[in-house]
């Protein structure tokens, strides 16, 4: 028996692996929150200078990506060596401080690791070892990292979610979560959908609501799941970004006005409505008295 037909006959050792599979993408998902919108900002400025300034020699700017330069202290530049780089581990066995310099490394670098693990059961005890499983993965991971680089910079890069939004197409070509229809349908009216709340509240404003990367964000889950998962996730990510974001205001004491991240919230409810989404609004319908 191969270690593939040894975790399709044993649901506890694939929610393991995957759990274990999550932390380690997890670790890796931390650099791609922190280096892709620097990498994305030195493009920016590189081609705009480019623009600007024609006949100026360019200097040629260090190597900046996901690979390159190694992992570093951010307070004393330390190359953080192999072993600090084990999720959780590494940071409980340094208690949360750099080896070198001893200053504190931020708590959301294990969370990120941890909540990775944990999401990445919960799809694997879900769904149960196949294709599915590896789809919902591999989405799960990418609203994770772009959940927080949009906390982080109101950017939802289309370097991330694109290629996604085209692959959740060609996924469901070979119905591995809904239809072809559903899926190109889904695309296009999470896409149209909140276009459509943008200019009629920019009409009615003259203000912008929001982002063109929360539309496609909207699409490519749309995609994903079918048309079937996007009222459900907006109306969740609604309720939710409108509570949130309420009290995220009144704590740090925003004025109504302060923009605030949505994609977080359409990532969440997104990933809710396609697990789950056929048990809540049949929930809700049994419910209702439908």
């Amino acid at each position: 028996m191969t270690l593939l037909d040894y975790l399709a006959s044993h649901l506890l050792a694939f929610v393991v692996v995957a759990g274990l599979l999550g932390l380690v993408v997890g670790s890796f998902l931390n650099v791609v929150i922190h280096r892709l919108p620097k990498m994305m900002e030195r493009d920016w400025l590189q081609q705009a200078r480019e623009m600007l300034q024609p006949e100026q020699p360019q200097t040629e700017q260090p190597v900046y990506n996901l690979i390159l330069p190694h992992s570093h202290c951010p307070h004393c530049q330390t190359e953080i060596k192999p072993w600090q780089n084990l999720p959780l581990i590494s940071y409980a066995l340094l208690r949360g401080r750099c080896g070198s310099c001893r200053e504190r490394i931020s708590p959301r670098y294990p969370l990120v690791e941890l909540l990775t693990a944990v999401l990445s059961i919960v799809v694997a005890w879900q769904f149960g070892f196949g294709w599915p499983a590896a789809g919902m993965l591999l989405l799960t991971w990418t609203l994770i990292a772009l959940s927080l680089i949009d906390a982080d910079t109101q950017l939802l890069p289309d370097a991330i979610v694109l290629p996604m939004l085209w692959l959740g197409l060609i996924a469901n070509s070979f119905g591995l979560f809904t239809d072809m229809h559903s899926a190109l349908w889904g695309a296009v009216f999470g896409y149209l959908s909140l276009w459509s709340v943008y200019w009629l509240f920019k009409l009615i404003t003259g203000k912008e609501g929001m982002g063109f990367g929360d539309f496609k964000l909207l699409a490519m889950l749309g995609a994903w799941g079918g048309w079937q998962v996007l009222p459900l996730t907006i109306l969740l990510s609604s309720l939710v970004g409108a509570i949130l974001g309420i009290i995220i205001l009144k704590t740090r004491g925003d004025s109504n006005s302060t923009p605030l991240p949505f994609g977080p919230y359409l990532a969440i409810a997104g990933w809710i409505a396609i697990i789950w989404g056929d048990w809540i609004t049949g929930t809700y319908l049994r419910f209702a008295g439908f």
